[in-house]
């Protein structure tokens, strides 16, 4: 894996704190053709990531929206109206307008709902320069030669197949943290949006994973059933729903393969597609 890449990650996170404006050597009199932006249209939240010529991470916001369902944007309008929310609230930090940026999808999502997908960022006022799947986006910052990148969002787990550092097999199931929620939803009868919100306090997770850990070994065997007999020896799960405690140990027990989770996975798939943009 990728030496740089928790330093890259916690770079991330930091240009993703809402107060912080750049005002930094970097950005200053910054010309928007020299950033690389990423737009990462989730099913539970919507990224837009903005890096410096050097590719370092300069500023980003996040919102939670249901406007893409299973890698599909089922609000059109809605998806819309958020990127231009995000992307005029990056723009106020950068001190001027962003052009263009890359996106990404899952795989096996229909060439048709890729379009869609860009098209959202050109009715944003964005060229979209690149469509890069999510399993390549993850590993431009992972840098595995070969294993399994596994990017469990919020609808899909996404599976791919990594030899000597070009993907050679992709997959992508329905079930990510917006089952968890559900579940979670279910059994405290609590709406989903406090469900959501419990799911990632930290006080709350000891009791919430017995009610979630049937749906952890469903993600495990959606990635056991893909690697079979394709000699994985590692497996890197990527994406917020890997965050949530003994999701790592819980891949690693159904599929019989070293699981490791690297650090803020959650913005690893959007550092991806930024770095595409160009």
């Amino acid at each position: 894996m990728n030496p740089n890449a928790e330093k890259l990650l916690e770079a991330t996170a930091r240009a993703m704190q809402h107060d912080k404006k750049v005002f930094d050597a970097r950005a200053h009199g910054a010309m928007a053709a020299n950033v690389h932006v990423g737009v990462d249209l989730g099913t539970a939240y919507t990224v837009l990531l903005v890096l410096d010529e050097n590719y370092q991470p300069l500023v980003g916001a996040t919102r939670m929206a249901q406007v893409v369902r299973d890698g599909l944007v089922v609000d059109f309008i809605g998806a819309i109206d958020l990127l231009r929310e995000l992307k005029r609230q990056v723009e106020a930090r950068l001190g001027f307008e962003l052009t263009h940026a890359a996106t990404g999808y899952p795989p096996g999502v229909p060439r048709a709902e890729v379009r869609a997908t860009a098209n959202v960022l050109r009715a944003a006022e964005l060229e979209c320069r690149n469509e890069v799947d999510e399993p390549t986006a993850a590993n431009a910052v992972l840098h595995v030669r070969d294993g399994a990148v596994v990017d469990v969002g919020g609808g899909t787990t996404g599976v791919a197949i990594l030899r000597d550092g070009e993907v050679v097999y992709t997959a992508d199931e329905a079930t990510g943290g917006t089952h968890l929620s559900l579940v979670i939803a279910g059994a405290l009868g609590v709406s989903f949006e406090e469900a959501e919100r419990l799911k990632t306090e930290a006080r709350e997770q000891a009791r919430l994973f017995p009610l979630i850990e049937p749906v952890m070994e469903k993600v495990g065997s959606i990635v056991a059933r893909h690697i079979a007999k394709r000699d994985v020896h590692k497996i890197y799960l990527v994406g917020g729903t890997s965050m949530f405690p003994g999701m790592g140990e819980v891949v690693e027990r159904m599929t019989g393969v070293k699981t490791i989770v690297p650090p803020r996975p959650i913005f690893i798939t959007p550092l991806g597609i930024a770095m595409n943009d160009h």
